[in-house]
């Protein structure tokens, strides 16, 4: 997969990008695809109040392998308002397929993120902003979505200076149409170590997966159908193909 990050009238000026990086394997992917377009990456990962602090240790050593310029760490606190299976210690993560958008959903947390990697992006002067959300293989969210993804934008020219003199960062989602085998297919073009990924939303510290809730089964779901082995470290009590 290839980017065309050139700016009109820019010659060869060297395009910065704002990446938010969870630690997971699609924001892995994300990063690595920016990179190979030939942008000076900023990596930004969230601690919002999530289950657990091992994904945003992954997104620490990513931001280090995949060659991010920095990698900052910014604070907000979604479990103060609860409503999330990841951020609600009273609420179970589900381990089985459910219909509708499931408990995990956190409400407007893309949102924040974005508003977050857009304010560092006018700071920066960054032209583009990247987000590695996939509505083909997801869970449902309604942040995940193409029409989620154009109306942030629509919001970037709005509320920024940088928008009002015609110069808004873009809103890259690269991984949007994408199915989870295709993204594993051009993270591994593009030398991504998934093992070095969590995307479990029960995680133990370690970052074993459990391999049951909705996450852990689209990513194995994904591998197989991409017809590569599976990386992901499994704790114990999880069989590596049933999850059980």
């Amino acid at each position: 997969m290839t980017l065309d990050n050139r700016n009109p009238g820019a010659g060869h000026r060297v395009l910065h990008a704002v990446v938010l990086l969870s630690g997971g394997l699609d924001s892995a992917t994300t990063l690595a695809i920016a990179r190979s377009g030939g942008y000076v990456c900023h990596a930004l990962s969230v601690s919002y109040g999530q289950r657990h602090a091992a994904e945003l240790n992954a997104a620490a050593r990513l931001a280090a392998v995949l060659g991010a310029a920095e990698h900052r760490v910014m604070q907000i606190d979604l479990a103060g308002i609860g409503g999330s299976a990841l951020t609600d210690a009273t609420l179970d993560v589900p381990v089985e397929p459910s219909q509708g958008i499931p408990a995990t959903y956190v409400p407007a947390r893309n949102t924040m993120l974005l508003a977050l990697a857009l304010g560092w992006a006018e700071v920066l002067e960054a032209s583009d902003i990247f987000i590695g959300v996939n509505a083909v293989d997801y869970s449902g969210y309604p942040d995940c979505r193409p029409e989620f993804v154009e109306a942030f934008g629509s919001l970037a020219r709005l509320a920024t200076r940088a928008g009002i003199e015609g110069r808004p960062p873009r809103v890259r989602a690269p991984l949007l149409h994408l199915t989870k085998a295709d993204i594993i297919r051009a993270g591994l073009a593009l030398g991504v170590d998934y093992a070095l990924t969590v995307s479990c939303y029960q995680a133990d510290e370690a970052g074993a997966a459990c391999g049951r809730c909705d996450a852990c089964r689209i990513r194995r779901a994904g591998f197989e159908a991409a017809g590569v082995a599976d990386p992901t470290a499994y704790r114990y009590d999880a069989h590596p193909s049933t999850g059980r």
